[in-house]
């Protein structure tokens, strides 16, 4: 064991709620670990706190008309209250906006900048001459070089997923002026990820091959490419300011700003003696985080730790994998999420029951769906009839027979003993399982023991001996109480809302992880409380509201979004005279290999056959589509595309949830009909 263990969760970006993506993937893993430690007796401490800065910051508070400090301090305020509802229990959940973590990140930068760890290079971005400023790659728009979507990203295309550059884009121009950008020369520091390429690979591929599969084969991947230096400033007015004379206008890139909040939240908690926790070598650091955050919290931040020289390094990044929502990607874009808060709103006093759905089904091996039936199913067959159901009969016989009292143990059988040494076998592969980081298999064997309990009442019966033989029915009666009081102590990490409810109805303390597997944890006489049911039977009600909350929430979204894109720019006649639009057949489809979202397709154009390569394969199969007569874009400057030519467009219609269907006429035309 360690001396101490510092657990960090992944900072929520402060520009919406926490979903039950966020909570399956971070912070229910990272909250069982650290009460787990805590009933151990073990010297933790558990890091939260909102990530606030970044350029989506900027635009949502541009598109709001407030400022990006009014955005982050509402999605600060709502986060940090949902976590404490839910009971996530941080020792401190901060902010990266504190002076505390400015004055970090500063020192922390400046350090590297005069020790001579980063390079310095120029080079040319975009910049909105009428807004004068530099321009973000989300605040770059053009046409898509892969597909053709003309609302393409300077740092990706939402319509086909392709990542891009700014100087990729086709047309670009800016989303705050609308005016043409223009190229011009800037300077930034740059963290030489390269240099500690040789470090990582040993420090990871040899020294940590006990990390999941997922985490350690994504560090390997980067590896094996060659790690290349990585910009740690930004022109952008939003952010930690670079302490470095000539850097007005320049900030900290957030991927460098965020991790170090780890280190000043520590520092704004425990002032006197933070470096204990992040400088000592018997202390262990374990980031939850999401897979999209492997990268910066296996490479980056360690490379950056290492730079320093000071700071101790992971012992463990247990990063899950998606989870996805009614069949799914959960997309707070279309407002398709089940928002924490809006959960505790709505089904008041079930934190545990999305805490066990979450963490019975949580994505740690792939991606895993979430489902309100399932919700209800693992409720009511699991919880209510197994756990709830064990606990409610013991205590309800015990009060029967014997007035509430723990009663005496009189003659063990055999089977009393087999029943009784499971007990710490179950214990002992429940922290196995959570030690590494195996919570769903740890929540299954926590369940094996109400499991347990509920065959031996049903095995021994003691109400059908209750006639003849009240020493057996003493005897089990107590045996079934101890195995209760174990769940007090085993469910704390899993289920800590059911677990007061628990201790409160066996009229006890709370008991530490130690005594887990004794079987005189209630003394006999002991006064139990009256028992209540600890769950309630989800009706079909319930589920079908939140259904139709979910579907009306997205529709409402799309309303408030405005379902109809505004009005592009005037164009003269003549413009929409050079396209040249006409009926087409599709001959063939296939998709393209070692992508999710191209097909190639061989179309009939009346003139000639050629080939277009289409981001369509997430709404249409090949077989789907080919004998569809389809409108095309005809003359469009032929690009390669994944090394194939594609000569042409197909016009698709785009709605508000983001489905893509194809333009048709309305009768069959023949093929090079123009359209004008």
């Amino acid at each position: 064991m360690y001396k101490r263990y510092l657990i960090t969760s992944a900072l929520p970006y402060a520009n919406g709620p926490v979903h039950i993506g966020h909570l399956a993937g971070v912070y229910i893993p990272a909250d069982i670990y650290a009460r787990y430690l805590r009933l151990r007796g073990c010297d933790v401490v558990f890091i939260g706190g909102s990530d606030e800065h970044g350029v989506p910051i900027t635009i949502k508070a541009r598109r709001l008309g407030v400022s990006p400090q009014d955005v982050v301090d509402k999605y600060h305020s709502l986060i940090k209250d949902s976590f404490e509802r839910f009971g996530i229990t941080f020792d401190i959940y901060s902010r990266t906006t504190s002076s505390i973590h400015h004055e970090t990140a500063s020192a922390f930068f400046r350090k590297l900048y005069d020790e001579g760890k980063f390079i310095e290079q120029t080079s040319e971005q975009f910049y909105d001459e009428e807004a004068g400023q530099f321009l973000a790659d989300r605040y770059i728009e053009g046409t898509c070089p892969r597909c053709g979507c003309e609302k393409a990203y300077g740092d990706q295309c939402e319509s086909c997923g392709s990542t891009l550059s700014p100087n990729e884009l086709i047309n670009p121009k800016s989303t705050i002026s609308g005016s043409i950008p223009v190229l011009r020369p800037t300077s930034h520091w740059y963290l030489p990820l390269d240099r500690y390429q040789d470090f990582l690979e040993d420090w990871i591929l040899n020294g940590h091959k006990e990390w999941k599969t997922n985490v350690y084969g994504q560090c390997k991947s980067w590896l094996d490419q060659g790690l290349q230096p990585r910009a740690v400033s930004r022109d952008l007015s939003w952010g930690v300011p670079i302490p470095v004379e000539g850097a007005e206008g320049k900030v900290l890139y957030v991927w460098f700003d965020a991790p170090i909040g780890y280190i000043s939240n520590t520092k704004e908690l425990l002032p006197d003696t933070w470096e204990l926790y992040w400088k000592d070598r018997e202390t262990k650091l374990v980031h939850f985080i999401g897979k999209d955050n492997i990268v910066f919290h296996c490479i980056v931040f360690p490379s950056m730790l290492k730079a320093h020289g000071d700071y101790i390094l992971p012992d463990n990044v247990p990063a899950n994998e998606f989870l996805n929502l009614e069949g799914r990607k959960i997309s707070t874009t279309h407002n398709w999420a089940i928002w924490l808060h809006e959960y505790l709103d709505d089904l008041p006093g079930k934190q545990d029951v999305l805490r066990y759905a979450l963490c019975a089904n949580a994505p740690e091996t792939k991606d895993n769906d979430f489902t309100w039936k399932d919700f209800q199913t693992r409720n009511n067959s699991e919880l209510v009839a197994v756990l709830g159901n064990f606990v409610n009969r013991a205590l309800v016989l015990a009060h029967k027979y014997f007035n509430g009292k723990v009663p005496e143990v009189y003659a063990l059988t055999d089977f009393d003993r087999e029943i009784t040494v499971e007990i710490p076998v179950i214990r002992k592969d429940v922290e196995n399982s959570i030690e590494t980081f195996k919570f769903r298999e740890a929540l299954k064997k926590v369940m094996d023991l109400s499991r347990l309990g509920n065959k031996y009442l049903a095995d021994t019966e003691p109400w059908k001996l209750a006639a003849t033989d009240m020493d057996r029915v003493s005897t089990i009666l107590n045996i079934s109480l101890q195995i209760t009081a174990n769940l007090s102590i085993i469910l704390e990490p899993f289920l800590p809302f059911t677990v007061t409810k628990l201790r409160r109805m066996l009229n006890i303390e709370a008991l530490n992880w130690d005594r887990l597997g004794e079987t005189g944890l209630l003394a006999e006489g002991h006064q139990l409380a009256v028992p209540e049911l600890l769950f309630d039977k989800i009706e079909d009600s319930i589920i079908e509201a939140q259904m139709e909350k979910l579907e009306a929430s997205k529709k409402s979204d799309a309303s408030a979004a405005g379902s109809v894109a505004p009005q592009k720019e005037t164009v003269q006649f003549d413009d929409f005279g050079k396209m040249d639009i006409r009926t087409v057949t599709v001959l063939a489809a296939e998709r393209v290999p070692k992508t999710d979202k191209l097909l190639k397709l061989t179309i009939d154009t009346g003139i000639d056959t050629r080939t277009i390569v289409s981001g369509i394969a997430e709404f249409y199969r090949p077989e789907d589509i080919i004998g569809k007569q389809v409108c095309v874009l005809l003359n469009l400057a032929p690009r390669k595309i994944k090394g194939i030519e594609s000569q042409g467009m197909i016009l698709m219609a785009k709605n508000s949830s983001g489905k893509m269907c194809l333009v048709q006429a309305s009768e069959i035309m023949d093929n090079g009909t123009e359209i004008g």
